[in-house]
């Protein structure tokens, strides 16, 4: 029998929605808010080399997008839908598949819940967590991302991903963040945090600013 394909994360934005059918906003767009003052260098570096900087994070950031979709379809037991995508972006997703499996030959995995979207009625946002499961034996969170650096912004998501499992009921042990190049020169990384309540402290007030300016806007 044939896999299912799981359609592409990049065709679809989430909506999250409270009981009432109140949008909320998602935990990526929360911590949208922050600014990344380390573009602007890396944007002239760029451009003083001759590379379109808008056309370079387009190509990185659907391979970013494929890769993430391969993982998480391992885990769902389906088949990644690569009809958008280019013969050098599959292969550079599909290495980025090959170093997660290295990995994941070295731990026991038990998939609790795999890319759901949770709504936190209490705090009013949405969000969308990679994987929550059984990692040797403890409960874990695990988040994935490609690219070449591990950034602040990542660990005030994560964070905010761990609170909407908590107030369903859902222990952490860990929060394990993995980094996963797209070739060699980009590695691997794997960060794991155990105390993350500073973090979701920034996320919260990136939350209370969000909902502020909407107020402001009206």
């Amino acid at each position: 029998m044939a896999k299912e394909k799981t359609p592409n994360k990049a065709k679809a934005h989430t909506r999250y929605r409270l009981v009432d059918g109140t949008i909320v906003p998602g935990v990526t767009t929360i911590t949208g808010l922050l600014n990344k003052p380390a573009l602007v260098p890396w944007a002239n570096k760029m451009g003083l080399q001759g590379i379109d900087t808008s056309k370079y994070v387009e190509e990185m950031a659907q391979i970013g997008t494929l890769a993430h979709n391969m993982i998480l379809c391992h885990y769902k037991n389906t088949e990644p839908d690569l009809s958008d995508y280019t013969p050098n972006q599959i292969e550079l997703a599909e290495n980025c598949l090959l170093s997660y499996w290295s990995w994941e030959k070295q731990h026991t995995i038990e998939p609790i819940i795999v890319e759901e979207p949770i709504v936190s009625e209490l705090m009013r946002y949405g969000g969308m967590p990679d994987c929550y499961c059984k990692l040797n034996g403890k409960p874990v969170l695990l988040d994935f991302k490609t690219g070449k650096a591990i950034y602040p912004e990542y660990f005030y998501q994560v964070s905010a991903y761990a609170n909407l499992l908590i107030e369903r009921d859902y222990p952490i042990s860990e929060i394990r963040i993995l980094r996963i190049g797209r070739d060699e020169d980009e590695g691997f990384e794997e960060h794991g945090i155990q105390y993350w309540g500073k973090h979701f402290e920034i996320f919260e007030h990136l939350l209370a600013i969000y909902h502020l300016q909407k107020e402001i806007k009206k």
